[in-house]
């Protein structure tokens, strides 16, 4: 077992998580697949359950006691996802995730801006953060312009100094990339976006927040978005924060129950913030259960998870630089979250997953949502092996053993 210089208890965690007994082909379940999503401890599995065992009931509309002890443990997960990065709670809106959040943002903004203004930002970005930009911009008149990477997988962050000018209205950027894994400075990118424009600044935080500490008055960011699903939370449960005067001044997204607070047969009032951005239905269950990951995740230490990911990526990419057939891409292991994406030289990324999956071994293939940046790599798809509190030195032996497989077989 990997032994991190801040002690994270691995043994200890991996007894949390059922599905790490599950075996795949015969072999034991090897999951280092969790930039895609995430395994769930029984704590969070439970709060869902004790839910609807005891006190499943809608929110906000029901003076009955399980509509009040739901709502109360809903908003008692707000509280908990405010203080996860340093926010107030009314500054932070439910969603389904990270793709929600950020199309809320871009549809609720796009009513500011005019023919000729610009939006910028990077060749690393997931489509989330790409195609609702690109497609505003094509309906508006509207110029999207992207800061570059370098070799080795990191931004060319100086470049943002040529980007923003008086005319950027926009600047929306990865914190850590899906693919690469490069962590951005992003503090460094807004302090640009303010010194030179006026422009509103966005973080798509999918792929720091379940791994590093995030804070939102550090990075002095406008709106950051984030998954609960990829944070040992389930699916269908996402966090936009946003600063409460901008909030206050959008639109909202979507219409419907409990996001307003007149109807009449003309015309409607909007809720207070953040309520008036969730209209419907709340994922209720949901968003108990992200309210147990963050304890969770609290519990272990953010900097112990980040230190533990850190040292097994680096590992990783120490013994797959070893094997002359693997490329590696994105920076060094210091400058990057617990993901490696590779390839086996001449064999497709999907090749060596199905192999890797039939030792039991689960990692993710294709373009990972990141089209764009793959054609900025020169290749159309990549494999992708994303480490998380759970995996340990073993797993990441035998998915060098693995690897070796695919070469042999394909060789």
């Amino acid at each position: 077992m990997l032994k991190t210089k801040m002690a994270l208890d691995v043994e200890k965690i991996r007894k949390d998580f059922p599905i790490l007994k599950v075996k795949v082909n015969g072999k034991p379940l090897v999951y280092l697949d969790n930039a895609a999503t995430s395994q769930k401890p029984k704590q969070v599995i439970d709060s869902v359950t004790d839910f609807y065992e005891n006190y499943n009931a809608n929110i906000h509309r029901s003076i009955h006691k399980l509509g009040e002890q739901a709502t109360a443990a809903y908003e008692n997960a707000r509280e908990k996802a405010a203080d996860f990065i340093n926010a107030d709670s009314g500054e932070i809106v439910f969603t389904k995730g990270t793709t929600e959040s950020l199309n809320l943002v871009a549809y609720s903004l796009s009513n500011e801006l005019k023919e000729n203004d610009e939006i910028v930002l990077t060749q690393m970005e997931h489509h989330s953060n790409l195609v609702p930009w690109q497609q505003i911009a094509k309906k508006k008149k509207a110029k999207v312009r992207f800061a570059e990477i370098d070799s080795k997988g990191e931004l060319k962050t100086d470049q943002f100094n040529e980007l923003i000018n008086k005319r950027t209205k926009i600047v929306s950027v990865v914190h850590a990339s899906n693919v690469l894994g490069t962590i951005n400075d992003v503090g460094k990118i807004g302090k640009i976006a303010r010194e030179k424009s006026d422009a509103c600044f966005i973080v798509d935080a999918a792929q720091s927040a379940p791994h590093m500490k995030v804070d939102v008055k550090k990075m002095n960011c406008d709106f950051l978005a984030f998954s609960g699903h990829k944070m040992l939370a389930p699916t269908g449960i996402g966090v936009l924060y946003g600063k409460k005067d901008l909030l206050e001044r959008m639109q909202p997204f979507l219409y419907g129950g409990h996001m307003i607070k007149e109807v009449t047969f003309n015309d409607s009032k909007w809720n207070d913030i953040p309520w008036k951005f969730e209209a419907g239905t709340a994922s209720i269950a949901q968003a108990i259960g992200l309210g147990a990951a963050i304890d969770y995740l609290k519990m272990a230490g953010m900097e112990k998870i980040a230190q533990h990911e850190n040292e097994l990526a680096e590992y990783a990419m120490e013994k797959l630089s070893e094997i002359k057939e693997v490329e590696i891409y994105g920076p060094s292991a210091g400058k990057r979250v617990g993901v490696v994406s590779f390839n086996v030289k001449g064999v497709h990324a999907h090749d060596t997953s199905a192999i890797l999956d039939s030792e039991g071994i689960a990692v993710r293939a294709g373009h990972h949502c990141a089209m764009p940046l793959h054609s900025v790599l020169g290749i159309t798809a990549s494999a992708r092996a994303s480490f998380y509190l759970y995996n340990t030195k073993e797993e990441a032996d035998k998915l060098i053993q693995g690897i070796r497989k695919v070469i042999k077989v394909f060789k």
